[in-house]
């Protein structure tokens, strides 16, 4: 059984308070269960507790019962918070047209030891983790915790921007341990303090509490691409909130409208317009705290939000702490696989990568067309694709956006792989039944669009998994040469878009010649731009 060590410094909230409502709250004796104590000009005072309310007294809060909060509390910042220097406590206020504070909520800020116990596993697994909750519920005690932990093997980076995770003043509260903190002037800036982490610090684990702009979504991206560990909390409660939320839903790979054809919308039975995910996910974990002792984890996002867009969602894991203090975990169950009497072989999806070895060596005195245009000239194994049912120009255009020799040819006795859509795969199409016969590799697809042509292509490279060697050697040249230019004298250089892994070492390079670098535009057009600060 866990223990948890929890300190709250509750006498230093209490002093600030008016003599009536303090011994009122030292009366109703469960100081262990306060969340806050709420304060309005002209009511009543009154405290909440984890589970209900009491009133702490009959008379109305006074104007000089307010002032004498407010004077002995630090400043309120733009956010209209403010806190006690080397505590956790946060006060919030409430204003009138004029400015004048007529309302204090006083949350009671706890520093829990061991926690983070029924996550930690995931936390100290190097994946970047998006937690979701209600208020109150614990997201960023939880978040504190986990940076105490990451802290005493790794360079952790807190962005606190209403101090609410390392405590009021300038010296952090010891519930964060050796974790550095970094505060932030105003809340509308916080996404610029993100990047300024990472530019200055080189932490190997960000922690940052409350995304909640657009601007932080993308430097949340930004910072992942590099390499960075994330750890952050974000509002909603479950992974359907996040989607359906325009300005978060980025956080994890984000929701655009395909269109279908008329045959392809009546072979599916849907309609002609259907939702699917933008691009690879900012984080990989998401964790939802439903209460303190219940956590709902998905543990693969991109599978999750692919999942829940065809309307066949996969059940999260169910984490749990029962009364004895042990954790129970309910696995959630595994995908059906087919079975071996069907002899037919296994399907293919988009996600896996396709071994092929009938495949035809590229020409020794030149490149292909293809290959000419390549953004990366790239030289890779020629692989013959076969569509059924998907656009051939789209294939095509796939294949030169990431710079490989894959020819679309129009006969399947001549290729190497066949790819097709779910739709005609189920129906168990004559092509399809031959082609399985003779053992060539299929690989199915959710829809006709673009991203999914695309990440087709990038598997089938694996370049989702690494880049070939010269592929890397010709982005590194080219990196090289932007950061040269920038030296002397250019404002800036838009590099080519590129995957995940391509950008993440122009950031690298970047920063180690001191310069600027951010990621600017969605998937698969996303690319890196270096300039001087």
């Amino acid at each position: 059984m866990t223990q948890h060590r929890i300190t709250d410094d509750l006498e230093v909230l209490l002093d600030v308070l008016p003599s009536g409502i303090r011994h009122a709250v030292e009366k109703a004796n469960n100081s262990e269960n306060l969340l806050e104590i709420v304060i309005d000009l002209g009511r009543v005072p009154s405290a909440r507790f984890v589970e209900g309310e009491i009133v702490l007294s009959d008379k109305e809060i006074t104007r000089a019962e307010i002032d004498h909060i407010t004077e002995r509390i630090g400043n309120f910042d733009a956010d209209n918070r403010a806190g006690m220097e080397r505590t956790l406590h946060r006060i919030s206020a409430i204003r009138n047209r004029l400015g004048v504070i007529v309302g204090l909520t006083c949350r009671v800020g706890r520093a829990v030891y061991g926690t983070v116990d029924i996550i930690q596993d995931i936390i100290e697994s190097g994946k970047s983790v998006l937690i979701l909750g209600r208020p109150g519920v614990g997201k960023t005690t939880i978040l504190r915790e986990a940076a105490r932990i990451l802290a005493e093997n790794k360079r952790v980076v807190i962005v606190d921007t209403s101090n609410e995770i390392g405590g009021d003043g300038d010296v952090p509260h010891p519930a964060v341990g050796k974790a550095r903190r970094m505060q932030v002037r105003e809340p509308m800036l916080q996404h610029e303090v993100m990047i300024e982490a990472v530019e200055n610090h080189n932490p190997e684990v960000i922690v940052i509490d409350e995304i909640g702009r657009e601007l932080e979504a993308l430097a949340a991206r930004t910072i992942a691409e590099r390499g960075v560990q994330l750890i952050g909390t974000a509002h909603g409660q479950t992974l359907d909130n996040l989607l359906l939320n325009p300005t978060l839903s980025d956080l994890v790979g984000g929701i655009e409208a395909v269109t279908l054809s008329d045959e392809e919308a009546r072979r599916r039975g849907t309609q002609k317009t259907v939702l699917e995910r933008r691009a690879p996910p900012t984080f990989d974990v998401l964790i939802e705290i439903q209460h303190r002792e219940r956590f709902a984890i998905h543990t693969d996002i991109m599978s999750a939000v692919d999942s829940l867009l065809r309307d066949a969602a996969i059940p999260p894991e169910i984490r749990t702490r029962d009364e004895s203090g042990e954790i129970v975990i309910e696995k959630a169950p595994q995908p059906k696989v087919r079975s071996e009497a069907t002899k037919t072989p296994p399907l293919r999806t988009r996600r896996q990568p396709v071994s092929v070895p009938a495949a035809v060596s590229a020409p020794d005195n030149g490149s292909t067309p293809l290959m000419q245009s390549a953004q990366l000239g790239a030289r890779l194994q020629t692989i013959r694709v076969f569509a059924y049912g998907v656009a051939r120009n789209r294939l095509q255009q796939a294949a030169k956006r990431l710079g490989v020799p894959a020819v679309v040819v129009a006969d399947v006795s001549e290729a190497d792989v066949l790819v097709t859509l779910r739709t005609y795969y189920r129906n168990r199409e004559h092509t399809i039944i031959d082609a399985e016969s003779r053992g060539m590799p299929i690989y199915v697809l959710r829809a006709n669009s673009v991203s999914q042509v695309e990440q087709f292509m990038s598997d089938l490279y694996n370049l989702t998994e690494h880049a070939p060697r010269d592929n890397m050697e010709d982005v590194r040249d080219q990196t090289q040469q932007a950061i040269s230019a920038v030296l002397n004298g250019e404002r800036w250089v838009d590099l080519p878009p590129g995957p995940s892994l391509v950008r993440r070492l122009q950031h690298e390079m970047a920063r180690k010649a001191e310069l600027v670098s951010h990621s600017y535009g969605k998937e698969p057009r996303r690319h890196v731009r270096i300039f001087r600060e």
